[in-house]
């Protein structure tokens, strides 16, 4: 294994969490002050300390709804800030994995999303971010974006999470179930992105460009949602009665693609990777989740 790290620009999201969690001495985090997206000298002299096989960009402005009242914000991590990291990682020749949403799309696609279909973001975040991919492609050949989609964890604010919160204080919850996506378990993903980092470094590789990474297995907000709560209920945890609304009777701040679902079929060729059934992180992540929850 090459000694030199890889860096994660970011910490505290989940996704840098899960890549502290499955990655350990093989991985640097980093988040503000030390690699500050708004501040690109302190993105260069990362690199130089810590002198990365490759990065991972886990950093950004996240916040969906929040996006629309904070548009330049979002701008300025989601676009200039990938855009300053891009161009660092040329001037030391070093490859970058961006990571970009599949909220890049509009939804209206009737199969799952692959990696050369139009994109048409329908809300600020997405336009961020994929303004966001562009500046990476831009200034740096030797780069992955890699879309991710319906990220949940023990780590962080995630829909899982606040599913099982609706839980310990009501009996019913009204969820979403037009919207379909692919959950993805973060330290699944992570595991993923690690073995990406390390074999884009590797003397020959060409195969740049977009590329789309998500659980195994499609379903909505909804049926997620009774998921949720069936795991939660195997582990003693709080249950909910769901009842499916449509997202027009829920109207948010932003708007979301109807259909999330992302194809990983270039992923699975070129890096050999298929992540497992979210399922399966589900019921991983559920014990600790729920201990959180009952002390919080």
């Amino acid at each position: 294994m090459n000694a030199r790290p890889v860096l994660v620009i970011g910490r505290t999201g989940q996704v840098a969490q899960a890549l502290a969690h499955v990655g350990g001495a093989r991985v640097v985090c980093l988040g503000r002050p030390d690699a500050d997206l708004k501040n690109p000298a302190s993105l260069a002299q990362a690199l130089d300390r810590h002198m990365p096989v490759s990065v991972i960009n886990a950093g950004g402005f996240t916040l969906v709804d929040r996006a629309e009242t904070e548009p330049d914000e979002a701008r300025r991590l989601n676009v200039d800030g990938p855009r300053a990291l891009a161009l660092a990682c040329r001037e030391r020749g070093v490859p970058l994995v961006h990571l970009s949403t599949d909220c890049v799309f509009d939804g209206d696609l009737a199969r799952a999303y692959r990696p050369d279909d139009a994109t048409n973001p329908i809300c600020t975040y997405g336009r961020t971010k994929l303004d966001g991919e562009h500046a990476v492609a831009q200034e740096l050949g030797e780069h992955l974006i890699v879309r991710v989609s319906w990220i949940f964890s023990r780590f962080g604010h995630n829909f899982v999470r606040t599913m099982l919160s609706l839980a310990s204080t009501r009996e019913d919850v009204s969820v979403v179930s037009d919207q379909v996506g692919c959950p993805t378990y973060a330290p699944a993903l992570a595991a993923a992105l690690l073995a990406i980092a390390q074999r884009i470094a590797e003397p020959g590789f060409d195969a740049w460009g977009i590329y789309h990474l998500a659980g195994q297995g499609e379903t909505d907000r909804a049926s997620l949602a009774r998921d949720i709560f069936a795991s939660s209920a195997r582990h003693g945890g709080p249950v909910a009665r769901v009842s499916d609304v449509p997202t027009s009777a829920y109207p948010t701040p932003a708007r979301r693609p109807l259909n999330a679902r992302l194809d990983m079929t270039r992923t699975a060729d070129v890096f050999g990777i298929d992540l497992p059934p979210w399922q399966e992180g589900l019921d991983e992540a559920m014990p600790v989740l729920i201990r959180e929850i009952a002390n919080a």
